[in-house]
């Protein structure tokens, strides 16, 4: 039972039912620490909008502080490419008003741009895994 549970979660997921509404969102975002912290990318899957921090989904990105020198180089080439991606212009996030959050107090959040969504472009340029089991950037 729990089984099918997990699988039926798995696949609302994966086609976004239940993330609540997509909201259009249009600024700009530097890095975190580099210029204006209205909106900033702190690494290859986190934002800060003002006070708010948000945890992109469906993929996970190198750590900056990583496990050696290339997570830590690929981490900052995640980071600066999440950047050029979100400023090409008004893209769409999920979870509406009330999103849910991780164990950090992050709300998740899931992003796309027309058909595209962030997270198969992360995965796809090679700058992130669809999941934390799948370590080994080192």
């Amino acid at each position: 039972m729990l089984a099918l549970v997990l699988l039926g979660w798995a696949i609302a997921r994966q086609f976004s039912w239940g993330a609540g509404p997509w909201d259009a969102v249009e600024r700009q975002f530097t890095i975190c620490g580099q210029g204006s912290a209205a909106a900033c990318v702190v690494d290859g899957d986190t934002l800060r909008i003002g006070q708010r921090r948000l945890r992109l989904t469906g993929y996970d990105a190198p750590e900056l502080d990583g496990q050696c020198d290339a997570e830590s180089r690929l981490a900052r080439v995640a980071r600066d490419e999440l950047a050029a991606w979100l400023n090409l212009g008004p893209f769409e996030m999920s979870g509406g008003a009330e999103p849910p959050r991780d164990q950090y107090g992050r709300e998740l959040r899931e992003v796309r741009r027309g058909g595209e969504a962030l997270a198969d472009t992360m995965v796809e340029r090679g700058l992130a895994r669809r999941s934390r089991l799948d370590r080994g950037w080192c």
